[in-house]
């Protein structure tokens, strides 16, 4: 069975196509066909003007097309397609997504920040993990952060906070925001078991390729915070350069930092796994189970 998910993210657009095989055991087996990544970078326009301009509507749609000819091509039988933080928060959003629907036949839903952080969970790599640590997934977007906590065999707390990338660089982000994220981190994610963290998304991912850690092996707080104070140092310019960084990963990447360390210090995090899971490979397990479920 092959199944696609597309998320709809502030800063980038991903089509993941997945096949899904069952094993011996009966349990399903996920072999990734195909991983795309469109810069659209939504964020920049709704989080500023609370829409989404006529010129990135545009990239949208033929990005959505593109997406569509690739689904084809693949022969993908089930797809799930799922919009974040920009897309909640631009007045026109609605609009536009009806738009892609009548063009493309891809309809898109727009999540809760709650349900994108349970769709983050649906990766279930803590269950995979031994048990005498707690675990807290961070997902950082353009828009928001999505965290979940899972301790002692259950999911205790899960919540998606508006810092994000795109809003730091756009300096949308006030102290008072920054002391409420801290103090929610410090009363929902507390355990009698040590605390490490489980990083997703693209910007957590460069760091690890830049460490040269082996996979499976952790990130340390401090090698975190070394990264964002040297980082920091540099203009957008010397990081492409420098750290073989695309434009649209160079600017993005030190407040994505300064939020994965702002976490690890307030939940008193030592270590962080970078297991290359996000929100479309979340997706892909939740269609796969509606999927079984429904028989469709």
């Amino acid at each position: 069975m092959k199944l696609a998910a597309i998320d709809i993210g502030s800063n980038a657009a991903r089509l993941l196509i997945s096949e899904v095989n069952e094993n011996e055991n009966a349990r399903p087996v996920f072999t990734k066909l195909n991983l795309i990544r469109v810069p659209l970078r939504l964020g920049f326009d709704v989080f500023e003007k609370g829409e989404i301009t006529f010129q990135r509507s545009i990239m949208l749609m033929q990005t959505m097309k593109a997406f569509g000819f690739l689904l084809k091509a693949y022969n993908v039988q089930h797809v799930k397609a799922c919009a974040t933080s920009a897309m909640r928060d631009a007045h026109n959003s609605a609009d536009i997504l009806k738009k892609v629907k009548l063009e493309t036949g891809i309809q898109i839903e727009i999540i809760s920040g709650d349900k994108e952080a349970a769709m983050v969970y649906e990766n279930h790599v803590a269950e995979n993990l031994d048990k005498e640590h707690a675990y807290v997934y961070i997902d950082v977007g353009g828009g928001s952060t999505e965290l979940s906590f899972f301790s002692e065999a259950r999911l205790k707390y899960k919540e998606s906070i508006n810092i994000g990338t795109i809003r730091l660089l756009k300096n949308m982000v006030d102290e008072r925001q920054w002391n409420e994220f801290r103090d929610k981190i410090r009363s929902n994610i507390k355990s009698k078991l040590p605390v490490i963290a489980i990083g997703s998304g693209g910007n957590i991912n460069k760091i690890f390729s830049l460490s040269k850690k082996k996979d499976g092996k952790p990130l340390s707080f401090q090698l975190l915070k070394d990264y964002y104070k040297e980082l920091s140092n540099f203009s957008v310019e010397e990081r492409i350069r420098l750290y073989k960084m695309k434009d649209d990963r160079a600017d993005v990447i030190v407040p994505a930092l300064q939020i994965y360390v702002n976490v690890m210090r307030w939940a008193d995090i030592e270590e962080i796994y970078v297991p290359k899971i996000g929100l479309a490979d979340g997706l892909i397990q939740h269609l796969y189970e509606e999927v079984v479920r429904t028989g469709i």
